[in-house]
């Protein structure tokens, strides 16, 4: 990713869409918002960073899949991964639950899990990542 991605709050006299926690978040090619709930006192017009992250891996983790199954020509017709964030003992936990539409035997399916956890961003969640800040 060469392109920064800018996150900026959005001014609560913006009107109706400007809650209390309502982010603007520019890419090099897309606009989106990230929010909190309404009952967390902003307005709730995009997911939560939370479920952004839980989209990054699900999303991450398809594409992979896809890129996978093109490459070996398997008949795979739709993919979808369901991804839940549990917390046990203080852990953040990403459960996925993969759904694989083709005809593929037990041992492909086997390896598409394996595949499952060789996507970027289940590599950065597992094996962690430096964040550094610094002052604009």
């Amino acid at each position: 990713m060469a392109e920064p991605v800018t996150v900026s709050e959005r001014r609560t006299d913006e009107g109706p869409t400007a809650g209390l926690y309502t982010n603007d978040v520019r890419t090099s090619r897309h606009h989106l918002f990230v929010d909190e709930p309404i009952a967390l006192g902003s307005s709730d017009i995009g997911p939560t960073p939370f479920e952004y992250l839980a989209a990054a891996l699900g999303g991450c983790t398809t594409i992979t899949l896809r890129m996978y199954c093109e490459r070996k020509k398997w008949p795979v017709s739709h993919l979808s991964c369901e991804v839940k964030m549990l917390k046990e003992g203080g852990q953040q936990i990403f459960e996925r639950l993969l759904t694989i539409e083709g005809d593929l035997e037990d041992a492909q399916r086997a390896r598409m899990v394996e595949i499952a956890e060789k996507c970027p961003v289940h590599k950065v969640l597992t094996h962690g990542a430096d964040v550094t800040t610094k002052l604009a």
